[in-house]
């Protein structure tokens, strides 16, 4: 992140130059967003070029955090699976630059887990989410995978969200659910609120910064996108965000069976076999699910990810 792009990361001026390859419109809030797309699709060469399109350094290191888990069995997480016990890590990722730090997600304070255990107590780790606050306050920019509690109510709620609002990009469709559908009222936006964020509206792909590109997929949610960032090493990371809960339903192409939510089905299918089709070709790319606490432990364990906050 070069003095030129760290000024303001999600200048929507930079934006509009920057992607012509791939973001057609990056509006302020009050624009209307673009009607979802009934079909998705994917190129990883056009990513990574659009990726490069920001001059400067990359990224030098990736760290992520776990603010709580949900213990569900994994047939909730993969169509089909055994119900055998399984976590769902609730998480923030942190991309660590030379010169600052871009956060990937928000996590959740307590009340906004408490809704996932559906009257059940489950584990929440209250000196994890003060260093994701601190993580989030020292960040140069903010973006999320998708508008659920989770990932999101880390910018909305809480003294300092007017000031984290200010770094924070959300995309038109993010912004919509928020206001009008949101996931549960704790994270409902105003529209006083929802004006302080740099909304952003892109066709397919936006470089957001070096090395760093959002990818939008609609699916689990109208505004859920992925990030794919490329350090300086060559190492390449795509963050999936909610596409699927635990790797296996990217490996065996099975979606989730969960009855509490509500996907475009044929969006989200189609996310999966383009992340199986990386998975057999594209063996420097680590895909990277929010929630699989199997595939988190082993990144930890081989340094591909870092394991606190900076």
């Amino acid at each position: 992140m070069t003095r030129r792009t760290k000024t303001k990361l999600v200048s929507i001026a930079a934006l509009l130059m920057l992607a012509g390859g791939g973001a057609v419109a990056a509006q302020m809030a009050g624009a209307p967003a673009q009607a979802p797309a009934t079909h998705w699709s994917a190129d990883l060469p056009a990513i990574r070029r659009l990726a490069a399109m920001i001059p400067g350094q990359r990224p030098l290191r990736i760290n992520m955090l776990k603010v709580a888990e949900s213990r569900r069995t994994k047939n909730f997480s993969v169509q089909g699976a055994p119900a055998d016990p399984s976590v769902q890590a609730r998480t923030v990722f942190q991309v660590v630059y030379r010169d600052g730090t871009v956060m990937i997600d928000a996590g959740m304070d307590q009340q906004v887990h408490n809704f996932f255990g559906r009257g059940v107590v489950e584990p929440y780790m209250p000196d994890a989410f003060q260093e994701v606050q601190r993580a989030l306050r020292g960040a140069k920019s903010i973006v999320v995978t998708h508008e659920h509690g989770d990932h999101v109510a880390g910018v909305i709620r809480g003294a300092d969200a007017e000031q984290l609002a200010l770094k924070t990009l959300l995309t038109r469709a993010q912004v919509d659910t928020l206001l009008n559908t949101p996931q549960m009222p704790e994270i409902k936006l105003t529209p006083a609120l929802a004006a302080r964020y740099n909304v952003v509206n892109y066709e397919k792909y936006m470089p957001y910064g070096p090395g760093f590109a959002l990818i939008k997929s609609p699916g689990h949610t109208p505004g859920s996108q992925m990030v794919y960032v490329a350090l300086d090493s060559g190492r390449e990371y795509l963050f999936i965000g909610d596409v699927t809960w635990h790797m296996d339903g990217v490996r065996q192409l099975k979606g989730k069976d969960a009855p509490w939510i509500t996907e475009n089905k044929d969006q989200v299918m189609a996310q999966l076999q383009w992340l199986n089709d990386l998975g057999r070709t594209e063996k420097n790319l680590f895909v990277v699910a929010s929630h699989d606490e199997e595939q988190h432990k082993e990144l930890l364990a081989k340094k591909i990810l870092g394991g606190k906050l900076e």
